[in-house]
């Protein structure tokens, strides 16, 4: 299993998502690009001495990236508001690449084309959408629960 992220924006999010990757052992995709340098000094801030942990590929596109999945045979499973099936109700492999949009964005339309599933975290009406690491955390722990 992977945790994709697609075109981030916030760089303490990313930190906060590869220091999860690193305390879990679950490999990072950065698609690109980023809204920030990878260098930044927020991103670097939130990961903290986690760096030596961690284990992420950068990918220069979204073409790249899906190239690179079907040749690993991974599932890309998309996280969006624009589903109707919970996340809890998904069965998981350990295939799956979880796939998270942009904090600003979400992602375009071929995007959610190219996914094997679209999954949803169920709210709270009138609530839009929880923070991206937060999301992370509760698809991942739901997902290593049913893999291991």
């Amino acid at each position: 299993m992977r945790i994709a992220l697609f075109e981030p924006d916030i760089p303490q999010n990313t930190g906060n998502i590869l220091r999860l990757g690193a305390c879990l052992g679950i490999p990072i995709d950065i698609i690109e690009p980023t809204g920030y340098i990878f260098d930044d000094k927020r991103l670097q801030r939130s990961l903290m001495d986690y760096v030596k942990y961690i284990n992420y590929k950068r990918h220069i596109d979204w073409d790249a990236y899906v190239k690179w999945s079907n040749k690993n045979k991974y599932r890309i499973i998309l996280l969006t508001t624009k589903s109707r099936k919970a996340y809890t109700t998904f069965k998981f492999s350990k295939s799956d690449a979880l796939l998270f949009g942009r904090e600003s964005a979400g992602v375009p339309d071929y995007v959610h084309e190219k996914a094997y599933e679209r999954l949803l975290i169920p709210l709270k009406q009138n609530r839009r959408s929880l923070n991206v690491s937060t999301a992370v955390a509760m698809v991942t722990g739901e997902a290593l629960r049913q893999i291991t």
